[in-house]
């Protein structure tokens, strides 16, 4: 047997000597962060408060206990891959998949990846945006984790949740540092299932 054979969902998440297995206590924790996250009013545009989590990053802290969090959440969904949409799911979804025992795999914007790809379309407030997938991205029936750094709309989410299932795959959940929770993201997402570590009740 190959280090690649070996199943290592089986195994506790293991960060820092943290016990990651509760994911109430990773609630909490998330929550703990939210004075990581910095609130910019008027941006991009008049009216709109935007949740900078740049401060977050640059705290090694922040980022351990982030990413500590987010695997308390999720481990328990045992994925196989972790799916991230660029550029900001490209921030945590790596690290989170390593962390979960995973693969990560990657949704682009058209035109960007090198191989056959599938697509997902989906809505913008004005306009409609475009995912592509690697067709060989995802075998049937692999266990999905859906990833995001923020929760807003959904249209990103369900985009990415139709280019696993179009490739067969099974959507375990959905996992995001932020939820915005007055924009009908979770609608978007209705039967799925949607964890979050900071929730923003207002803008």
């Amino acid at each position: 047997m190959t280090a690649r054979d070996v199943d290592r969902r089986s195994e506790p998440a293991r960060t820092e000597g943290r016990n990651t297995s509760s994911s109430e206590l990773a609630r909490t924790e998330g929550r703990n962060l939210s004075h990581y996250i910095r609130s910019i009013p008027d941006f991009p545009k008049p009216g709109i408060v935007f949740r900078d989590i740049t401060p977050l990053l640059a705290s090694p802290v922040g980022l351990d206990a982030s990413l500590t969090a987010l695997t308390g959440l999720t481990q328990q969904l045992r994925p196989d891959v972790v799916i991230g949409a660029e550029a900001r799911g490209f921030l945590f979804g790596p690290a989170l998949a390593c962390r979960l025992g995973a693969g990560f795999v990657l949704a682009r914007k058209p035109g960007s990846l090198p191989h056959r790809t599938i697509r997902a379309e989906y809505a913008l407030e004005y306009g409609t945006s475009v995912l592509e997938l690697h067709e060989d991205a995802i075998e049937a029936g692999a266990r999905v984790l859906v990833h995001d750094d923020l929760l807003a709309t959904g249209g990103t989410a369900a985009a990415l949740c139709e280019l696993v299932e179009q490739l067969g795959g099974v959507v375990v959940g959905c996992a995001f540092l932020i939820e915005l929770a007055f924009l009908p993201g979770r609608a978007a997402l209705a039967g799925r299932d949607v964890h979050t570590l900071i929730s923003y009740a207002e803008e």
